[in-house]
């Protein structure tokens, strides 16, 4: 990847625009549906194609070499929110359509354009409890997200996008359920794969995604799969996203790409940089070499991809860095072991075949004081906990799955990787 490709801008901004009603979020075929619809984007490409396909043609004249099609929220848990789960396969490839017919519009041998189906993180988190009273509660599971991501996906491959991009990434559980997915569509319909992109979210300026995780411990752990980039978006502008993609630059074995938002959102929510103020910022890493794909978030119009399209063309794209061949781990933290590192200490005693302590804790399901061995083992220096739930007296399957949901709410526990230990394939799936 020598040339510094340009993805597009914000959605939803370009949206608001154009003042849609409620009337047109409706449109004729929804006038009479029972739950208000208005702030529903993605059922734009239905109900006002016209529109969604305009704001590509924007994009595209502003010199975007890759536009993301109108799915953020196309997926059943999302859309569950209007009523419209029933909608996803229909709105995710009449969305990739509009995308692909606006990019055969205006591809050029010299300047082909492509369409990346945009994958967004759902509204819900399969790494933390929505109750604070209840940890070790999820609101959905792997598994659930795995189909729902299925079924976004089939619809944007036959509606003709060249990429996948799962965006926006807070929680790296889902997108791992997002991979997951995207491996099982193209075994299942013998299909060649589609080239992936993944972009996380730092969420603030401690640095961490939501789920708790570094930058670096993030791509560690979507680093198995074969990307065609991996970066960050959203959640900060420009300027405050200098230490994590620098340490993607100098640590992924994939190119990079990175699209802010407009600086930060003032006391109204609304996004005040310039087009030629962000420009100003992201040339600073363009210039470093941190970059091979570059576009914007929140607060971006086709004025904003203006202005880099501008700047990316005097400018090479990164190269990617020789990297060590070495065992990267990663819990919240990342783990690297070097042919230096001293012994690595795993933790035994969350093995109920190395803990009778532990052992009894599981049967009679006194899980509060089994965490309490996992966070004793990690303050003892533990860098890898070893957990095991073989044994003749307990559901296996669902004691490993309490236990670990319980420790991934611990983040003094849950910062090392995990060792998901049993002689049953069953146990070890459910971990």
């Amino acid at each position: 990847m020598n040339k510094i490709l340009v993805l597009d801008g914000a959605m939803g901004t370009m949206i608001q625009k154009y003042k849609l009603t409620e009337e047109d979020y409706r449109g004729e075929r929804f006038k009479d549906y029972p739950s208000s619809l208005k702030g529903n984007n993605d059922l734009l490409s239905l109900t006002k194609p016209e529109v969604i396909f305009e704001i590509h043609k924007k994009y595209l004249a502003a010199g975007a070499d890759i536009i993301e099609t109108n799915t953020f929220s196309a997926t059943s848990v999302a859309m569950a929110d209007y009523n419209m789960e029933e909608l996803v396969h229909e709105l995710n490839y009449e969305s990739a359509r509009l995308a692909r017919k606006a990019c055969d519009e205006f591809s050029t041998k010299e300047k082909p354009r492509f369409v990346a189906g945009s994958i967004g993180p759902t509204n819900k988190t399969a790494s933390l409890s929505p109750d604070v009273n209840n940890p070790g509660y999820r609101a959905i599971t792997f598994d659930e997200l795995v189909e729902t991501y299925k079924e976004q996906i089939h619809g944007l491959v036959e509606g003709g996008v060249d990429y996948l991009l799962v965006e926006t990434v807070f929680d790296t559980l889902n997108a791992k359920a997002a991979l997951f997915a995207i491996d099982q569509y193209f075994d299942e319909k013998k299909l060649e794969r589609l080239p992936i992109m993944v972009s996380g979210t730092i969420t603030d300026q401690s640095g961490r995604t939501l789920s708790g995780q570094t930058i670096e411990a993030f791509l560690h752990s979507v680093s198995h799969f074969p990307l065609m980039s991996i970066g960050i978006n959203c959640a900060l502008g420009a300027d405050l996203m200098r230490p994590y993609i620098k340490t993607l630059a100098e640590k992924s074995p994939f190119p990079i790409s990175i699209y802010p938002n407009a600086g930060l959102p003032n006391e109204f929510g609304e996004y005040d940089q310039t087009p030629k103020q962000m420009a100003d910022i992201v040339e600073e890493y363009l210039q470093e070499g941190f970059i091979n794909i570059v576009g914007g978030c929140c607060g971006t119009t086709d004025n904003h991809i203006k202005e880099i399209a501008e700047r990316a063309k005097n400018h090479t794209a990164h190269q990617i860095p020789e990297l060590p061949r070495v065992p990267n781990y990663s819990g919240l933290e990342p783990l690297t072991i070097y042919e230096e590192s001293n012994f690595i200490n795993v933790g035994e005693r969350t093995n109920i075949s190395g803990s009778l302590k532990f052992k009894k804790l599981i049967q009679e399901e006194n899980y509060e004081e089994a965490v309490t061995v996992a966070r004793n083992q990690v303050e003892n220096g533990a860098q890898i906990l070893d957990v095991n739930m073989d044994d003749g007296m307990i559901d296996g399957v669902s004691a490993m799955t309490t236990f670990l949901n319980l420790i991934a709410a611990e983040p003094d526990i849950a910062r090392i990787p995990i060792m998901i230990d049993s002689s049953k394939w069953e146990i070890i799936e459910a971990g």
